[in-house]
Parts: C-alpha cells; structure tokens; sequence
C-alpha cells in the first residue's frame, strides 16, 4: 500500500472507531465533521501528549499492570473533546467508556486488516 492511501486507510478507520464508540457510549455524541476532526486531535495527542504523560505516570502504571494507560487515554479523550466542536463527552465515566471501546473497535479492525 502506498504511504498516502496508507494513511488514509488509518485516518478513514480512525473515524469509523470513533463513530462506533460514540454510538455505544452513553454520555459521548459526535456529528460526522466532529469525528473526522476528532480522528486527527486524537491521532496528534496520541503522537504528542500520550508519550510525556506516560513516561511520568510509568510508576502508576506499573503499579495497576498497565490499567492505568485506559485513565490516561480518558484524559486525552476529555482534551480532544474540549478542542474539538463538534465532539462532547460530559464527563471523566464516560470518556473512559469510549476510550476503552475506540481501543476494542481500532484492535478489531486493525486485527481484521491483518
């Protein structure tokens, strides 16, 4: 696969995650424009934020076997949400909720693509 349409590929199943979890997430409600934004937030975040937060939460994370990462994606979950018009989460429960269903959904179909 050719590096643009590659991308495209993880953007495009990005978005489709993140539609999927916002329909089973109570608390989280997201248009088509919001998603396809919120795709690219949270792909920055992950590729920016997520690395610094993790590397000072290391001892927590230990600690809970790695559980704590799920309260770390909430967080950025929650930061995508405040940036992003379009995207709301109305709270920490369900932004945990939806982050854990956007890491089944993105594990499913990135297991499917295999």
């Amino acid at each position: 696969m050719l590096p643009m349409t590659k991308m495209l590929f993880h953007w495009f199943v990005a978005v489709v995650a993140i539609l999927i979890a916002a329909y089973v997430s109570p608390g989280v409600t997201v248009t088509l424009l919001g998603a396809l934004v919120a795709a690219v937030v949270l792909g920055a975040l992950n590729l920016l934020v997520r690395p610094v937060i993790f590397l000072f939460t290391l001892p927590i994370t230990i600690l809970t076997l790695g559980l704590f990462s799920f309260v770390i994606d909430a967080l950025l979950v929650l930061l995508a949400s405040y940036l992003v018009p379009g995207f709301t989460v109305v709270g920490f429960l369900p932004a945990l909720f939806f982050a854990v269903v956007l890491v089944v959904v993105n594990w499913v179909f990135h297991f499917w693509k295999s």
